[in-house]
């Protein structure tokens, strides 16, 4: 721990020029994705999703991205979790994505609002099967007194479902859609003076393209 303050790496790969970017930062969104997901790097589509709760402090997880679709960033969860009691009293989100091997970072601020029901049960059933069945057996965020708990509720389900080829869909469980507000892409640059390339909503389909002093 004594030596976190020699740790530092310089970040040469890339640069980003305003010029270059897309009219539209979803767009620019899924040209780097697809960039990432040729890159070959584990879980891109792993994020780190924070809100804030009824006193106002701050919380955050990594959730799977599940689309972008609809002009916003789509997960899904337990609608009875923590996030989902933090997103019914503030919509405000906030969601970043880390993609080191190519010391590039975006963060998106938005509103977040729950998907369709028949968006949810398209996914859903796309699910592999344990994983569907792992929606019913798992009240998120709730205290549980050991993993034999959720071991047992599993066996059971298992066997309650075992003769049906389609599971219904929890109601408490579902998709939320991110409407961004802001995208801020971040490209490393050597001497910590990174590039930094913000869009800002200012109409239905128009962004405002600036650069951020790093």
């Amino acid at each position: 721990m004594n030596d976190l303050e020699n740790l530092r790496q310089e970040y040469r790969k890339s640069q980003l020029d305003e010029t270059d970017m897309m009219e539209n930062p979803l767009n620019q969104f899924l040209k780097w994705f697809d960039e990432v997901q040729h890159a070959g790097i584990h879980e891109p589509n792993a994020m780190t999703l924070s809100t804030v709760d009824m006193y106002g402090k701050p919380s955050s997880r990594v959730v799977l991205l599940k689309g972008v679709s609809d002009g916003g960033f789509v997960f899904y969860s337990n609608y009875q979790s923590n996030k989902a009691k933090e997103i019914d009293n503030n919509p405000n989100g906030y969601i970043n994505f880390l993609w080191l091997e190519l010391e590039r970072q975006v963060r998106i601020s938005g509103i977040i609002s729950k998907v369709s029901r028949d968006e949810t049960e398209e996914y859903f059933h796309s699910r592999p099967r344990g994983s569907q069945i792992g929606a019913w057996v798992s009240h998120q965020s709730s205290v549980i007194q050991s993993r034999d708990v959720l071991e047992k509720k599993l066996e059971e389900l298992e066997n309650h479902y075992k003769d049906m080829d389609i599971i219904p869909v929890p109601v408490h469980w579902g998709g939320y859609r991110l409407l961004p507000e802001t995208i801020e892409f971040w490209q490393g640059r050597p001497n910590r003076l990174h590039d930094r390339i913000l869009y800002t909503k200012v109409g239905e389909d128009s962004w405002k393209i600036e650069r951020l002093s790093p």
